[in-house]
C-alpha cells in the first residue's frame, strides 16, 4: 500500500549536531529520561539507559519509515525484539547513511546499532561488525509500463535513476551506467514517477511494498529482477560482541518460532522462504 506520512516528531540528539534526530519507534515509548544504569540484560552496554538507540536513514520503506508519526517497518520489528529480550525500548536516531555506514555515529557513541537495510560488505567490515544476515536481497529494475524497458540490457543509453551510496548504484555504476543519485527511496521512486529518469535500480523489497499500491501497480513494473547475492545485516561497533549476540539471537529465534514470517508478510508481502535462509555471516 502507499505509505503515508504523518509529522514527525523531532528532538535534537544531545551529543553533536551530526547525530541527526531522535525519533521514538512505534510500540517503543516509555518516558524513561535516560537516568539509571547504562547496563541492560545480558551485560549489554547501551549508550542510553533504558534505551536502545538504533541509527538509521529515513525514508526506507518497508524496514524503516514513519507511518501515522511513528517510525516504523521490518527493521524496527526485528530490533524491537532485540530491546524486548534486553530489557529497555527501541528509540531511532536518523541522520545521513555515511555517518553510521563508516562506523561514526557508533564510535562517538550517538547510538548503539544501525539498521538501514544495510548490505554486508567487506569494505564496511572494516569499519563495523555485522550480525548474522537477516534478510537476502535482490535488485529490481524498475519502470513505466509504457516504456518499452523490459530488461537490464536495455537500460544503455537510457536514463536510470538509483539512491545513492547504495549497492544498487554501485551495481548501474559497474555495469557502465552513469544514475542519477537521489538522497533517499523515495525519492528514487519519485524521480521515475515524474519522469526525471526512464528507470530506476533499487532494492526489490522496497519495490514490492510501492507495488502493493494498485496504481503504482497499475502504471510501473518490474523489468527483471537482478540477484546480486546481497545480504542485509545490523552493524554495531568493532568489538561490541555482546551486543552483537544479543542481535543475533534474536534473528534466530525469530526465525524459529514464526515471528520472522509474520514481520515478513506484514511489511514487506507473500513470505519468500528464502529470503529468511541466509547463513550466518563469517566474520
Amino acid at each position: 500500500m502507499k505509505t503515508t506520512f504523518g509529522r514527525r516528531t523531532r528532538v535534537l540528539a544531545a551529543t553533536t549536531a551530526t547525530a541527526g534526530l531522535v525519533l521514538v519507534a512505534g510500540c517503543s515509548s516509555d518516558g524513561n529520561g535516560g537516568g539509571g544504569t547504562k547496563t541492560a540484560a545480558g551485560g549489554v552496554e547501551v549508550v542510553k539507559a533504558g534505551r536502545l538507540t538504533t541509527c538509521t536513514h529515513l525514508p526506507y520503506p518497508p524496514f524503516q519509515s514513519e507511518i501515522d508519526g511513528k517510525v516504523q517497518g521490518f527493521d524496527v520489528s526485528l530490533i524491537d525484539l532485540v530491546a524486548d529480550d534486553l530489557g529497555v525500548k527501541q528509540a531511532i536516531v536518523d541522520q545521513p547513511f555515511e555517518n553510521f555506514k563508516t562506523g561514526g555515529s557508533l564510535n562517538a557513541d550517538q547510538c548503539d546499532l544501525a539498521a538501514a537495510g544495510m548490505t554486508i560488505t567487506e569494505e564496511r567490515k572494516k569499519n563495523v561488525d555485522f550480525s548474522d544476515p537477516y534478510f537476502e536481497a535482490t535488485q529490481a529494475v524498475l519502470v513505466d509500463k509504457k516504456s518499452g524497458i523490459s530488461s537490464f540490457a536495455d537500460l544503455k543509453g537510457k536514463k536510470v535513476g538509483a539512491q545513492a551510496q547504495t549497492t544498487g548504484e554501485d551495481y548501474a555504476k559497474s555495469k557502465g551506467l552513469d544514475p542519477v543519485s537521489f538522497e533517499s527511496s523515495d525519492a528514487v521512486i519519485n524521480g521515475l514517477r515524474t519522469g526525471q529518469v526512464q528507470a530506476v535500480v533499487i532494492d526489490y523489497p522496497v519495490v514490492q511494498g510501492w507495488l502493493k499500491d494498485k496504481a503504482n501497480a497499475d502504471a510501473f513494473e518490474v523489468a527483471e529482477q537482478i540477484n546480486t547475492g546481497e545480504q542485509y545485516g545490523f552493524t554495531v561497533k568493532k568489538g561490541n560482541t555482546k551486543l552483537r549476540e544479543a542481535i543475533n539471537k534474536a534473528i534466530a529465534d525469530a526465525k524459529a518460532d514464526g515471528t520472522y514470517k509474520k514481520l515478513y508478510e506484514k511489511w514487506i508481502g507473500p513470505y519468500d522462504e528464502s529470503a529468511a535462509s541466509a547463513s550466518p555471516s563469517a566474520s
